[in-house]
């Protein structure tokens, strides 16, 4: 594939609306074609100042449009299996944003899927791979410049969760980027998880325990944990801490310049995701671009959207009993050695 792609943004809520301007003014090889959702109006406010975009309200009639091929798909998880495989099917480079879809059984069909036709088609949206300091953190571990990776120690923060975020969805909406981010910075499958639950925030919804500690070992026995806390109040903080055998790296926390002044000091804290990791969603789409051109994927495959889906399984159960909870995961494809 050498012309650009001609991509169809099935999903213009939040998420999807950040794509769409991002496509059309910031990434090179890529424009958009089509703009779906079930909000036709919506849809069409989407593609306003887009030359030669249409708005449409069914993702088929999308990927059906002979001006497209290529789909960035951002709905909610549970309608992504259905556009998945029909845009496996029309054999076109797909984005998909995480979820890949919100359960292992259904992620594993799609990884199926994908087997047969017998190339990686798919790339699953887990954006802080693309992020600088996260960049630099992994090339520190892989390159050994501070020996073996001993322990990795995350912090999720959330100001504040809209109306209806349950307590599993701390797990599958939050923790499910730091169980990409372990397997990331490992190069290894996540084998065990437990949560503990402790002392609540009085500012957490009824439903909802927060803060939680999520327990985490990986095969060679690199120890996780994860504080996921999503009524903190501050501002959005994603920060990790990795324990080496000859010394300690920090990433994320304040950001901007640390000031010292009358007795008081200190730097800022993101309000939300687009502050902290915009710039990380602009490589990752650039990354995904250049390589669909060339017939490849830039970034997680759909075998890294199915095992951060049974992850995310293992830990709601592992959240419900107490218990330390195996992450069962089928034999890994040949397409994803």
């Amino acid at each position: 594939m050498t012309e650009n792609l001609r991509v169809a943004v099935i999903g213009a809520g939040r998420m999807g609306a950040d794509h769409i301007q991002r496509l059309n003014k910031r990434i090179h090889g890529a424009e958009v074609a089509a703009v779906v959702d079930v909000d036709l109006a919506r849809a069409q406010a989407a593609i306003e100042g887009i030359p030669g975009a249409v708005a449409l309200a069914d993702a088929e009639e999308a990927l059906n449009n002979g001006d497209v091929n290529a789909v960035l798909i951002a709905t909610p998880g549970f309608l992504h299996e259905d556009i998945l495989l029909k845009a496996i099917a029309k054999d076109i480079p797909i984005l998909c944003e995480k979820p890949l879809t919100p359960d292992a059984e259904s992620s594993w069909k799609i990884v199926q899927a994908e087997v047969a036709l017998g190339h990686k088609r798919i790339q699953v949206g887990f954006m802080r791979r693309f992020d600088a300091e996260y960049a630099s953190l992994g090339k520190i571990i892989r390159d050994h410049e501070l020996g073996e990776l001993l322990m990795l120690h995350h912090q999720h923060r959330n100001p504040s969760t809209p109306e209806g975020f349950t307590n599993e969805m701390l797990i599958n909406d939050s923790v499910v980027h730091e169980f990409d981010a372990i397997r990331f910075f490992t190069g290894e499958e996540i084998t065990s998880i437990q949560v503990r639950l402790g002392k609540a925030t009085r500012n957490a919804p009824n439903g909802q325990h927060d803060p939680q500690h999520v327990l985490l070992e990986t095969e060679s026995g690199v120890l996780a944990d994860v504080e996921i806390y999503v009524n903190a109040k501050f501002g959005y903080e994603v920060a990790t801490q990795a324990s080496f055998e000859d010394g300690i790296v920090s990433i994320g926390g304040d950001k901007g310049p640390y000031t010292r002044s009358s007795g008081r000091w200190g730097g800022n804290v993101t309000p939300g995701f687009e502050e902290r990791f915009g710039a990380a969603y602009d490589v990752e789409i650039q990354s995904w671009v250049d390589a669909a051109l060339k017939g490849e994927i830039g970034g997680p495959s759909a075998w890294d959207g199915y095992a951060t889906a049974a992850c995310c399984e293992a830990g709601v159960e592992a959240q419900k009993n107490g218990e330390k909870v195996a992450v069962k995961l089928a034999a890994k494809p040949d397409l994803y050695k």
